[in-house]
């Protein structure tokens, strides 16, 4: 007799009711069970063993689903593969979600802060995860990565930007752990993106002739004492915010005028010794006064709990600056350049910046910590009205 081909329908399959076995055709048979429940079974030669797989019940699986999972089990059987298998295998793949989960527990010790993990987990869960969090990561394709990015691409340029990287770091770590293959679609999402506007390049930096006549206005700000303390620490060193609002008294050295910033806080993620400036050790002698040389050297709240990030922009608010605090280094460095007749190793060292050279930065073995110092002091000399520099 010749095989039967989709020889089920949805109105026989309703009207089947004595328990049995019917053939729909290519090894799909729908069982019924005494009970009277009805579900699916594929019955094939995997690798010379005929076998009978069950593809589910009646009640979740449709007969169009059913015949869809019978040719793909076929499919494989023909090229040697064992569908029950493949089948445990994708139950072990994971989520998007649980990608992104495991990739940022595996990142986290390399970042410097907890808030780096912070911004990958709320930037995913807003942007990834209502769209394509519950995915296998397997199936995650280029149309699936185009949905999530296309809504921010261009209103929210710079953290659609951060996105697109952070899901390529998913799936690249998903395919080292084995559990995608292929190129990384993120790769290909370009093409369906419209051309964002010119990213900024710099921060906004308040000109160098300006900066004198700015600390002097900053002790006029309302805002706490530690704030106007810690924000012209932060202009006479030239250092980054996160750098100042986290340093500590045991970082300091004022026998010998010298704040050693461990290389966890630096940028370059090397350890930085920055000299310190005659007016710097004055703004450090009223802060040990204050807080009797213990913890936080400008603490928030508590003497171990620093000030908030923003607290820098909320004075810049105040006074009416349209600069940020990040700018005061540029500032710095224009006025390094402009003033003095310092190496420029010496200016950029001043800034922690690395030596992008490979031969040069193999070589160098020093941090031109004494050249330094005369650059601060002469930095400092100049932001407290002492030296016509400008």
């Amino acid at each position: 007799m010749k095989h039967p081909q989709k020889a089920l329908t949805s109105v026989r399959i309703n009207g089947l009711s004595v328990p049995g076995r019917y053939a729909d055709g290519n090894g799909l048979y729908l069982v019924v069970d005494p009970s009277g429940a009805k579900r699916w079974v594929l019955r094939i030669v995997v690798r010379g063993t005929r076998r009978d797989i069950g593809l589910g019940g009646l009640r979740v699986v449709s007969l169009a689903e059913a015949r869809g999972k019978a040719l793909e089990f076929r499919r494989l059987a023909r090229e040697g593969g064992d569908p029950i298998e493949a089948r445990r295998k994708a139950k072990d793949v994971p989520t998007f979600a649980e990608a992104a989960a495991s990739t940022i527990a595996q990142h986290r010790a390399s970042w410097k802060n907890e808030k780096h993990a912070s911004a990958w987990t709320n930037t995913l869960t807003t942007y990834v995860f209502p769209l394509m969090g519950d995915k296998r990561v397997d199936q995650i394709e280029t149309a699936d990565i185009l949905r999530a990015l296309s809504p921010i691409w261009l209103s929210k340029a710079e953290t659609a930007r951060r996105v697109r990287r952070r899901i390529a770091t998913v799936l690249d770590w998903a395919k080292a752990a084995g559990h995608r293959s292929g190129d990384n679609p993120v790769d290909g999402v370009g093409k369906g993106l419209p051309r964002q506007t010119e990213r900024r390049g710099h921060f906004a930096a308040i000109p160098y002739k300006e900066v004198p006549q700015f600390v002097r206005k900053l002790s006029g700000v309302p805002t706490n004492q530690f704030a106007r303390l810690a924000f012209e620490f932060l202009i006479l060193t030239a250092a980054r915010t996160n750098e100042v609002l986290q340093a500590r008294w045991i970082e300091v050295d004022l026998d010998n005028a010298v704040w050693t910033v461990p290389a966890e806080r630096i940028k370059a993620g090397r350890e930085h010794r920055v000299p310190l400036g005659p007016r710097v050790l004055i703004l450090l002698q009223k802060t040990v006064e204050m807080t009797g040389g213990q913890g936080l050297i400008f603490p928030g709240r508590s003497v171990d709990a620093p000030m908030s990030n923003m607290i820098f922009l909320m004075i810049l608010r105040r006074m009416g600056a349209t600069f940020t605090a990040h700018g005061f280094r540029s500032a710095f460095r224009d006025w390094a350049s402009e003033c003095t007749n310092f190496p420029r190793e010496v200016c950029e060292m001043a800034l922690a910046h690395s030596i992008k050279d490979k031969t040069e930065a193999a070589y160098r073995r020093g941090d031109l910590f004494q050249k330094r110092r005369e650059l601060m002091t002469a930095w400092n000399r100049y932001v407290n009205g002492e030296a016509d520099n400008g």
